[in-house]
């Protein structure tokens, strides 16, 4: 099976970006003979309810999914068996930097812009131990032996992009995102990424993560964000962003896939479309590269479709 995904994590309601986002990666995949999973990104923090809206405003629009939804709160025995995997291979350690000294060590002159410089790769038994007596619990990184990675991108071409000791487990025992996510995709069959291009940066670390773990890495394609009238990516402080909002506007669903598809390039002025109609014209390749930026008569006001 070869899959595409969409991974929101349920901390709040999802934005015209984050929609725009599912849009785009429910129309990659099925226009491509791909399936389609939903998973729910629930390691971090879970905001009560929103998981069932998120789902909600997909259906909303049109977005249907393949088989059941999957939380990676419920696969941690994955990631689990990924680190133990890697740590017999000697490819562990136990970092017990702070937050704080992460961000001077990685600001420091001779450090690789956002890479963790090591600072804990070659303790010693004893100074660990020291460590673990002062109260301070490790995280466990990667010990990689590359600096950088290269991936191929749909629409970036290729990237590559800083490879340093990621973190596997956080130092309260939550699997890191970038392990979490190359597990997943790997397990599920997925074989396509499509995301906001803020996390362009991470995919030559987890491609690096899935080619050491033996797992074949997905293709990319990292698409623009969505951002309101200052620049800044788009944000409650916009103004009417969630389809909520939208709906209180007078904005109907179907008012806002168009509104989508607009800024995709893939709907005219005047025209109406739902999501299936849009299988029909999409062509990757003619993708916008440049933000969406969502402007007032969008947030503040009735779009006139």
């Amino acid at each position: 099976m070869t899959a595409g995904r969409f991974a929101p994590s349920p901390s709040g309601d999802l934005h015209l970006g984050n929609l725009r986002t599912a849009l785009l990666a429910w129309l990659f995949a099925r226009t491509s003979g791909r399936t389609f999973v939903l998973r729910v990104d629930d390691l971090d923090r879970v905001r009560p309810g929103a998981e069932e809206r998120q789902l909600d405003d997909l259906r909303a629009l049109g977005l249907t999914w393949d088989g059941p939804v999957v939380h990676q709160s419920e696969r941690v025995a994955l990631y689990d068996a990924a680190i133990d995997r890697l740590r017999d291979r000697g490819l562990v350690y136990k970092c017990f930097c702070t937050r704080r000294e992460i961000l001077e060590a990685a600001s420091a002159p001779h450090a690789p812009q956002g890479a963790y410089p090591g600072t804990c790769r070659d303790l010693t038994a004893a100074e660990r131990a020291e460590r673990i007596a002062a109260g301070r619990p490790p995280a466990l990184r990667l010990r990689s032996d590359a600096h950088s990675f290269t991936v191929h991108d749909l629409l970036h071409g290729e990237f590559t992009g800083v490879v340093d000791d990621l973190v596997l487990r956080r130092n309260d025992g939550t699997p890191a995102y970038n392990l979490a996510v190359v597990v997943d995709d790997a397990d599920q069959g997925i074989d396509q990424v499509v995301r906001g291009d803020d996390l362009l940066s991470s995919a030559p670390r987890q491609a690096f993560l899935a080619s050491i773990l033996g797992l074949s890495a997905p293709t990319y394609a990292h698409v623009p964000l969505a951002l309101g009238p200052d620049g800044r990516r788009l944000a409650k402080r916009d103004g009417a962003v969630t389809l909520a909002d939208q709906r209180s506007l007078g904005r109907t669903p179907a008012e806002v896939v168009t509104l989508l598809a607009r800024s995709l390039g893939l709907a005219s002025e005047g025209e109406s479309v739902s999501a299936e109609d849009l299988r029909a014209r999409f062509d990757p390749t003619r993708l916008p590269r440049d933000p969406w930026v969502v402007g007032a008569e969008v947030t503040a006001g009735r779009a006139h479709p």
